[in-house]
């Protein structure tokens, strides 16, 4: 019963969870997880190397969906290898210190991906507000400052959590309740006083997810005034559209991240795998729908992507 002693965070394993009272059927959720992973990879992957090797998408719009696809790749190889071990060989046992570790990317690359959408959306404004000094003003040198300072924003945002989490001792139960290590769920197993680390992770969430939705809803009315503003109703449907592939983006990152923060909060009576499958579409749905969203509203990277496909056919 040495798993319930108090014990220091050190010698810590943790029982990570599938999907409770779905046990018989993990399975056949194996495939539907792995065929998404599989779609998540190779989706981003393509829309990267399309970028990269294509000439013709060597611009501001194209760097950012790159930025985007980058933490895409990020949050899915994240969690790959513990939900599909415990999903295909029953692998639960994770140690605090690859715990800790696994949480530090998985908040890493959701603070870069709020911090992305952020950026794009100021792309978008610059486009449609100023779009003869789009380019003056989105310099190559501009979109790398705004990359590291993405970077270095969301490492600064967890390097506190992480101190924290390292002081906290476990003398209750080490089974988690996710397939992954997500920092909520952690804390509720010590039996330190976990107040400071709350409040932690609740600062950090709004000052980064919670300050960037602020900020894009901002950038929107700005956008929707200069847009109302073009006298030409087919000006303004066209200005318009080049947002409905950012606006998609912005939607599947952040009502998935509201839902799981709501039934963490509010859906205690909620069966248990419930909270498993909100939190696993929070960290697999945008890696997944950003590069089919791109792909099919965005005629440059449609027919990038074709071209990376079928090399020697051409263009239409």
């Amino acid at each position: 019963m040495s798993t319930f002693q108090n014990t220091t965070s050190s010698s810590i394993i943790f029982l990570l969870t599938g999907v409770p009272g779905l046990e018989a059927f993990h399975t056949w959720i194996s495939i539907l997880f792995c065929c998404l992973y599989i779609t998540a990879l190779s989706g981003n992957s393509l829309i990267l190397f399309a970028i990269v090797t294509q000439p013709s998408l060597h611009e501001p719009v194209y760097y950012f969906l790159s930025m985007l696809s980058t933490t895409d790749l990020g949050l899915s190889i994240s969690t790959l290898v513990t939900v599909l071990g415990i999903l295909w060989f029953n692998a639960r046992e994770i140690s605090f210190n690859a715990c800790l570790s696994q949480m530090f990317f998985i908040q890493l690359f959701t603070v870069m991906e709020s911090s992305v959408l952020l950026a794009m959306a100021f792309d978008r404004f610059v486009a449609i507000s100023n779009p003869l000094r789009y380019a003056s003003i989105l310099t190559d040198l501009k979109i790398a400052q705004i990359g590291v300072a993405i970077i270095t924003r969301g490492t600064l945002v967890q390097i506190p959590i992480q101190v924290l989490l390292k002081r906290l001792s476990f003398c209750h139960s080490h089974v988690l309740h996710h397939s992954y290590c997500f920092h909520p769920d952690v804390i509720k197993l010590s039996c330190t006083d976990t107040r400071i680390n709350s409040a932690a992770g609740l600062t950090a969430l709004i000052t980064t997810a919670g300050v960037d939705s602020i900020f894009i809803l901002l950038s929107y009315c700005l956008i929707i005034k200069t847009v109302l503003s073009i006298a030409s109703p087919e000006e303004r449907k066209k200005a318009f559209s080049t947002c409905i592939s950012h606006i998609g983006a912005v939607a599947i990152f952040y009502i998935p991240l509201i839902s799981l923060s709501f039934v963490h909060r509010f859906g205690q009576r909620a069966p248990p795998y419930v909270h498993t499958l909100i939190a696993n579409a929070y960290l697999l749905i945008p890696p997944v729908m950003n590069p089919i969203i791109y792909s099919v509203k965005t005629k440059q990277i449609r027919r990038a992507v074709l071209k990376v496909l079928h090399p020697g056919a051409t263009k239409s």
